[in-house]
């Protein structure tokens, strides 16, 4: 696999160290990543020329409003779908150009997934759904990671338990623990707590960060939770296939307002286009909506504050 070029640009906050790029700091990271759908009139696109890097040992959160660009964003950077120009590194490995038996091998070994819908197998035991992707890889579990997870995550008593014997939040767990147990670079968590109720949904969100701070894993959450996006170490606002805000330590008042300007930009785009129209014509849309005329979407990486945009 290539290895990352020591003049890979890294566009993160107030990062201008180009060595941050090969000294092992990221677990995953995109540069100059296009995805286009469609064609002619029908093209879409998902993604627009993003450079993100996300560090080891950190809990990260990509938020936006449907149709941002969050969930293609992950899907790419998981191998899950391809790219129409850019790459994609895991560690210092480059990903994009993989044969799909390369990244299914890859996937398997180096990267874990988190759903919605957990995913487990009805027939298996919490353990032994734990312990499939090793069964898949014909591997051996570490039986002292093993131990560590299921103490961790609270569920050393129900592992002889089937899915329809725990409750939602006790399957949830079954499944980061499913998705550690390769001890993964990176763990990408697709609305982990979409199916969930809150009390739960708060349970498993400490459970994520506590795999961060006392396992050392990397976790990439997608989520359009502001309350969810508040145990993140760092938060990523997404809209119109590019990243708007970039926030360390998120509280969940500050996501929420990020993303209802979001969504009010989105509906003011909709009526008419963002560029090539006077200010004086956006502005009584923009009042309407309560959104300035001139709204500074774009990320500031140059600003010393924790949050631009």
């Amino acid at each position: 696999m290539a290895q990352l070029p020591n003049d890979a640009p890294v566009l993160l906050r107030n990062v201008s160290d180009g060595k941050r790029a090969e000294d092992g700091r990221f677990a995953v990271q995109a540069i100059d990543l296009v995805k286009d759908y469609g064609h002619g009139e029908n093209l879409v696109h998902a993604l627009r020329h993003v450079d993100i890097g996300f560090e080891r040992g950190r809990f990260s959160a990509i938020m936006g409003p449907s149709g941002s660009g969050k969930s293609t964003l992950m899907h790419t950077l998981a191998g899950l779908d391809s790219v129409t120009s850019g790459r994609v590194f895991l560690g210092g490995d480059e990903i994009t150009g993989l044969k799909d038996n390369e990244l299914t091998v890859l996937r398997r070994s180096k990267i874990g997934f988190i759903f919605q819908s957990f995913n487990l197998l009805p027939m298996f035991t919490a353990e032994q759904n734990i312990l499939m992707p090793l069964t898949l890889a014909g591997g051996k579990p570490d039986r002292e990671w093993y131990s560590r997870l299921v103490e961790t995550l609270g569920i050393a008593d129900r592992l002889k338990h089937r899915p329809s014997e725990l409750s939602g939040g006790q399957q949830q767990r079954v499944a980061i623990a499913r998705a550690l147990i390769t001890r993964p670079q990176v763990v990408f968590a697709d609305e982990p707590t979409g199916n969930l109720d809150s009390a739960s949904s708060a349970e498993v969100l400490s459970f994520l960060k506590q795999s961060v701070k006392e396992l050392g894993q990397t976790i990439v959450m997608v989520t359009h939770d502001a309350v969810a996006a508040s145990y993140s170490d760092r938060a990523i606002v997404f809209a119109d296939g590019r990243i708007v805000a970039d926030v360390d330590h998120p509280e969940a008042e500050q996501m929420s307002d990020l993303l209802m300007r979001e969504r009010k930009l989105a509906i003011r785009d909709s009526i008419m286009p963002r560029h090539g129209v006077e200010q004086s014509q956006i502005g009584g849309v923009g009042s309407a909506l309560g959104v300035a005329a001139s709204s500074g979407r774009h990320a500031m990486p140059g600003s010393n504050s924790g949050m631009h945009y």
